[in-house]
């Protein structure tokens, strides 16, 4: 997510291009039971090892239909899994993000169905299962589904006739080594962690809202006067879409990824198609560093009135008309998406790169960085959750952005330029549709340094 607040600067798109071009190269019967706390495990059971994060393989299977004004949408949702780790899984929880304005209160997304016990003020749900699942065996929630936009733009929220949907849709907590992670909402940054997954989403909407979405989509015809949109989506952290008589402006890039900017009236046709130049070129270049972009499709939904100035989803970005946001958020298709990472206790690993990402691309390669690293207090860590950044809002740019991205710019000096570039690269590879850790970077960079890094994590603060 870039929270950034700067002037639109469009002006600086035709140059940036320039720079560009030369880069591009359950049914299921249930009780009710105390909710396990977060960090904590159910009776009787141990934490899997950090590398056996359960449940995993996970499908989703949805089908929704939306009212006149694509505010709400009811339908079924059917969950499947398997566990993966040595220790019977008795329980599983949904992650229900889209409560997390309105609470238990007035909540957004509600489930029937299905019968379990809420818990974080309802933006979790826990699930016991008919028996336990041993090692290697699956199991599935089936429920009813019915999801109410909220008033307000956000990330779920509304504008007017323009709905978003992100993190709308129940996605399934993980469980590792440190146990299960339900930790709070935070609006500042994520708070979401999940492990890559299959979505196959039917949207049945009326022919004159357009839909985009994560995934590749496909439109038939439904009922007179309605469209059925129907998307797949393999390996994704997540599902969005949005819904709305948006402007719509598609091309492809130059390895082949097919793109479309979705624009309110607010976004003036030539800045629209700015954006889908700087996309097209963009997405290329953060290939050509970290690998193939894997989806083929990428929306772009692009508002003046978001209060953020991007954020990110598989194949489906948020954001104002601001160029060094656009960058940010597709870097985000790598550094969190592909190679996932627990948001909310290490919001480094996705930010900080993502960041130094755009600054490769754009051009601003280490600028600001030559001063020392302020540290405003003992605690204060590059490596610190968001609860830390939570109660000092105001060092979470500052340190987790810009210091991060500098951090990451020094380590280039320190191991070379293309040492760098094949760290992050063969680093992207190993951790491909699976989870980054900051001992498994440090470990990576290590194995790589000509130099001893020990006084570098201390100076930069990278704990773990």
């Amino acid at each position: 997510m870039r929270r950034r607040h700067g002037p639109a600067a469009l002006n600086a798109v035709p140059a940036v291009l320039a720079v560009l071009a030369v880069l591009a190269v359950l049914a299921v019967l249930l009780s009710l039971v105390a909710a396990a706390p977060p960090g904590r495990h159910p009776a009787g059971s141990r934490p899997p090892a950090d590398d056996l994060r359960t449940p995993a393989v996970v499908t989703h299977t949805l089908t929704l239909r939306s009212d006149a004004t694509g505010a709400a949408w009811r339908g079924r949702q059917r969950v499947g899994f398997t566990q993966v780790a040595p220790e019977p899984l008795s329980a599983v929880y949904l992650r229900l993000w889209g409560n997390a304005r309105g609470g238990c209160a007035a909540p957004a997304v509600r489930l029937t169905g299905i019968t379990g016990t809420a818990t974080a003020d309802c933006t979790a749900l826990e699930v016991p299962l008919p028996r336990p699942l041993r090692q290697g065996e699956s199991g599935s929630l089936d429920f009813e589904l019915s999801v109410d936009v909220p008033e307000g733009l956000d990330r779920f929220g509304r504008d007017g006739p323009y709905n978003i949907l992100g993190n709308a849709l129940p996605t399934l907590a993980v469980l590792d080594g440190d146990g299960w992670h339900l930790d709070p909402y935070t609006r500042n940054g994520e708070s979401f962690y999940s492990l890559a997954a299959d979505y196959s989403v039917t949207l049945d909407h009326p022919s004159g809202l357009l839909v985009p979405a994560t995934g590749s989509a496909v439109d038939t015809p439904g009922e007179p006067g309605r469209t059925l949109t129907t998307v797949t989506a393999r390996r994704v952290r997540d599902f969005a879409w949005a819904a709305g008589p948006f402007a719509r402006l598609t091309g492809r890039s130059a390895d082949g990824v097919r793109i479309g900017v979705f624009a309110t009236p607010d976004i003036a046709a030539e800045e629209a198609s700015r954006m889908l130049e700087l996309a097209r070129t963009a997405i290329d270049a953060h290939s050509a560093r970290f690998g193939a972009y894997p989806y083929g499709e990428l929306a772009v939904v692009l508002d003046n009135a978001f209060w953020f100035s991007g954020m990110e989803y598989p194949g489906f970005v948020l954001d104002r008309v601001k160029p060094s946001a656009l960058v940010h958020e597709l870097a985000h298709q790598w550094w969190y998406g592909i190679v996932g990472d627990d948001q909310y206790r290490a919001p480094w690993l996705d930010e900080s790169f993502s960041e130094y990402a755009t600054d490769l691309v754009l051009g601003g390669a280490g600028k600001d960085c030559a001063a020392a690293p302020h540290w405003e207090s003992e605690e204060e860590r590059l490596t610190s959750p968001m609860s830390h950044w939570d109660a000092h809002p105001d060092r979470y740019e500052a340190v987790v952005y810009d210091h991060g991205s500098c951090a990451l710019h020094e380590l280039r000096r320190l191991l070379g330029e293309e040492t760098m570039a094949a760290l992050l690269r063969d680093y992207a590879r190993a951790h491909w549709y699976g989870v980054s850790t900051t001992a498994a970077f440090k470990a990576a960079a290590r194995a790589v340094s000509p130099v001893d890094l020990a006084l570098f994590w201390r100076e930069h603060r990278i704990d773990g």
